[in-house]
């Protein structure tokens, strides 16, 4: 599979069109929301045929990212380079701001390796969704038992690292444009150090996508946040506190740049 982004960086183009669904919606959230619902119905019907693979899948999440820029989203991706030339599975470890991270994951990954993610077991109940999502053979718990959940993804993530699967965790309890270090657990250390492989932090700003108060995946879109999202370098944990603090630090950091940058004048 050719990578989507050949490049260390990559930047929305200043003279993208808008999508003509956009156009059709007078620029307002049912624009995006109704091309992924159509994005996910195309996915179920190939889950359905056996024919949902990591091809298939980067396509799926292109197509989502596309229409996230047709309805004037500016994404500004950084550290490409140290995903590029990954050759053996990693834990890749994130904040949580919004369902826009998970949906564009996919091409920005899979053209490099395979990978797949912590989820709640209650997506993979989700109508439609649900099976595509499950189709990727995601690590799902309960949240209703912390312990056994820790336990859970220790032992399937161990075993689908060694089988070559990347994994990708989001160690927050929930999606939130606020980052708090305090509730941002070291799951994904913990399981990096158990299974002997590097961890990549990855910080994401996408508050573009505001999360909705009803339906949380189908909110209003705020065009006038550009979208980050950077990689940082693959490292093997010999201390698992600071390595955990260096994540945090990471996104932290990336954070405040980004907030910076947008409240500078151009």
């Amino acid at each position: 599979m050719e990578p989507y982004f050949p490049d260390d960086i990559y930047h929305t183009p200043h003279d993208m069109p808008p999508h003509w669904l956009d156009r059709l919606f007078l620029s307002s959230r049912w624009g995006l929301h109704l091309q992924f619902v159509w994005e996910i119905v195309k996915a179920r019907r190939l889950v359905a045929q056996n024919r949902y693979d990591q091809t298939a899948v980067a396509a799926t999440s292109r197509a989502i990212f596309k229409m996230v820029e047709g309805c004037n989203g500016r994404f500004h991706i950084t550290g490409l380079e140290n995903i590029r030339h990954l050759t053996k599975p990693v834990v890749f470890v994130s904040n949580h701001m919004s369902s826009l991270e998970g949906n564009i994951m996919g091409c920005l990954l899979l053209p490099h390796l395979d990978f797949t993610y912590v989820i709640k077991e209650s997506l993979t109940r989700y109508p439609v969704f649900g099976p595509v999502i499950g189709s990727r053979q995601p690590i799902t718990v309960g949240r209703a038992n912390p312990r056994e959940d820790l336990q859970k993804v220790l032992q399937d993530g161990v075993a689908l690292l060694q089988n070559g699967r990347s994994i990708l965790l989001f160690p927050q309890h929930t999606r939130t444009p606020e980052f708090i270090p305090a509730e941002f657990n070291s799951l994904g250390v913990k399981l990096a150090s158990r299974a002997g492989v590097p961890v990549v932090p990855v910080a994401v700003k996408t508050d573009f996508l505001v999360n909705g108060r009803t339906l949380r995946d189908f909110g209003p879109l705020d065009r006038s946040k550009p979208i980050h999202v950077a990689f940082g370098r693959p490292f093997h944990i010999t201390n698992s506190k600071q390595a955990h603090q260096e994540i945090i630090q990471f996104i932290e950091c990336h954070l405040e740049k980004w907030q910076t940058d947008a409240s500078s004048p151009t």
